[in-house]
């Protein structure tokens, strides 16, 4: 095996054979443990040295982070637009290839099932599975607008009595959740071909229509969707533990830590008054902060759009404290929408450290589905079809339905799960499975 050594001392040069690796040798280089700091990765057998360019990275430092010392072939294939325009910049990255009797990946237990994945992602490109309808995404953007509009024209026409303001309050709140599928879809690129105009069209609805920061959830989302329900790599999971403890390992490792940040055993009751009521105020607050940080100052004046729009339209109406309370009380209910919808895929699943595992493994473990329906689509955002879309984040939401029986048939042939719940069950389920893990924290506080 060869000595760790300096991001630089690996490079190739020019015309001279490549230097060959093994994966012993890859799996050290992960920027943990080691005097230099060294990151290394693989994508299709070719090894690159992103320690001095993770930082710079466009997607964030940590989602390209997430998989030093490993094989990331597929997670560049479904994050990256335009490949060939990517690997010009990876070109002064690279520092060699895998040796020749090295398997391809690694782990190669599951040869066969990344194989066949592969396979399913040519077969999804010449489709034209990931090719968008702007028709579709026009009309959602104007269903949203509608939304809205109908919101405002019932104030208007009916005055500000509390069954006017209620069913206002509805649309308006409902206007906001699509809004947020819409960006959803921008950030993942899904919507346009081309990267600049779906990033163009990401502030616009997530800053002007939500007064959210689109920089920040984009950076924030990839580390999730890069190594998803995996500890210190996710962050929908890693900030949990503050008030939930979530998974068997986690909620054990507490548990004989002596550690009570919360009353975990409880923790199935009080979700209902923690997590649904504050995470979309909190991310408004934060989003402002980020956006001044970062000097992101054509998303700071979207944002100060949203905040204009909203009083120019609604204070004639309202006043000014009856704006703000309006305010609030859309943010507090789009945050019980969004932490249900978005929670009920992930909690109940799979909840770990990071093992390595292939794409396909990875993503199935740590999500499900629920039951398909007109309903369920729309009030979604199509996130029923989590599976799918975790697989091909760049896929419209569109086309989840078609991929859908091809990605099943691959689950029965390697003998995976493919889970599909009804929307009930779906929400049932997060509370389970936090009575589970909050018991499994107490049996280990008290008898570890």
């Amino acid at each position: 095996m060869a000595p760790l050594q300096g991001p630089q001392a690996g490079r190739e040069e020019p015309g001279a054979s490549p230097r060959r690796f093994t994966w012993e040798e890859i799996g050290l280089r992960t920027g943990r443990g080691q005097p230099q700091q060294e990151r290394w990765l693989v994508i299709n057998r070719k090894v690159y040295d992103i320690s001095q360019f993770y930082r710079r990275h466009p997607g964030g430092a940590r989602v390209i982070s997430s998989y030093a010392g490993q094989d990331a072939t597929d997670p560049f294939e479904a994050f990256h637009i335009d490949k060939e325009l990517v690997r010009k910049y990876m070109s002064s990255l690279l520092i060699g290839e895998l040796e020749l009797d090295q398997p391809s990946f690694e782990p190669a237990k599951n040869k066969l099932l990344v194989e066949d994945f592969r396979e399913l992602n040519t077969t999804v490109e010449r489709m034209g599975l990931l090719n968008s309808s702007h028709l579709f995404f026009f009309l959602l953007l104007l269903h949203i607008v509608l939304l809205e509009a109908a919101g405002w024209f019932v104030l208007w026409s009916f005055g500000t009595s509390p069954v006017p303001f209620l069913i206002s309050a509805v649309l308006l709140t409902m206007s906001q959740s699509q809004a947020g599928f819409l960006q959803h879809d921008l950030g993942h690129l899904s919507v346009f071909s081309n990267t600049k105009w779906n990033h163009l069209f990401h502030e616009f609805v997530m800053s002007h229509l939500k007064g959210l920061s689109a920089c920040w959830w984009s950076l924030h989302h990839s580390q999730h969707h890069a190594k998803p329900n995996c500890f210190h790599k996710d962050p929908d999971i890693s900030m949990h533990p503050f008030l939930f403890t979530l998974g068997k390992t986690l909620s054990v490792e507490l548990g004989l830590k002596k550690k009570k940040f919360m009353p975990y055993n409880y923790q199935h009751k009080y979700f209902f008054i923690t997590m649904p009521l504050l995470v979309v105020p909190v991310f408004q607050l934060y989003s402002i902060y980020f956006i001044v940080q970062r000097k992101l100052w054509r998303e700071l004046a979207w944002t100060l759009t949203y905040f204009i729009r909203f009083f120019f339209f609604f204070e004639p109406l309202l006043g000014v404290k009856g704006v703000l309370g309006l305010l609030l009380l859309l943010n507090v209910a789009e945050s019980i929408l969004f932490t249900w919808i978005s929670q009920m895929n992930h909690i109940p699943m799979h909840i770990d450290y990071d093992s390595n595992m292939d794409w396909f493994s990875t993503q199935l473990q740590a999500t499900c589905n629920v039951n398909q329906s007109l309903f369920n689509d729309w009030f979604t955002g199509h996130l029923n079809f989590q599976i799918e879309h975790h697989l091909f984040p760049r896929m419209p939401r569109h086309n989840y339905w078609k991929v859908a029986p091809l990605v099943k048939s691959l689950c029965a042939k390697h003998g995976i799960e493919y889970q599909s719940k009804p929307l009930l069950t779906g929400f049932a389920d997060i509370l389970r499975s936090l009575k589970d893990s909050g018991e499994l924290w107490l049996d280990a506080y008290l008898h570890g």
